[in-house]
């Protein structure tokens, strides 16, 4: 279901959106990470992934992200659930006058690198790093390096 801006801006003004995350490992052990074009989190460093919409299935869901942000769509059941986390930010997708809510639903998936076709409407580049790489970065978005921290269980809701 498509939103006009005034009522997206209403709907994350009033309340959390639910996600998925993509947590996507190559054959040699690196994850990949995108610079976001975007608000929130313009400028860093990110894991791929987007929105549920409205009337979705997840498994639909999957899809859609999969295929919008690795140019390859994969079913739910390619993925491993990796658990339920809260992400907050100080701004939105317009600008800075109110917060962005997500409740987010992590999914690692292994996948072969060369199969992918990272499109660039989301991003600005992509890199692949292994997760000791990626925690020493500064432009990672903390929201992301939370996947890869030896501490993550404190990170995630529990279900």
């Amino acid at each position: 279901m498509f939103l006009s801006a005034e009522d997206f801006s209403t709907v994350v003004r009033s309340t959390p959106l639910i996600s998925i995350d993509l947590i996507v490992e190559n054959q040699a052990g690196e994850f990949l990470l995108g610079q976001r074009t975007q608000r929130p989190a313009q400028n860093f460093w990110f894991v791929p992934g987007g929105r549920v919409q409205k009337d979705e299935t997840l498994e639909r869901a999957f899809a859609r992200l999969t295929e919008a942000e690795l140019g390859t769509a994969f079913t739910l059941q390619d993925g491993e659930f990796y658990g339920v986390w809260q992400h907050f930010y100080d701004d939105n997708f317009s600008g800075t006058d109110f917060s962005t809510h997500y409740v987010v639903l992590g999914f690692r998936l292994r996948v072969d690198a060369s199969a992918l076709q990272l499109p660039d409407a989301q991003h600005s580049a992509y890199r692949w790093l292994t997760p000791e790489e990626l925690l020493a970065r500064d432009d990672v978005h903390d929201n992301s390096r939370a996947y890869f921290l030896t501490d993550k269980a404190d990170k995630v809701i529990g279900l």
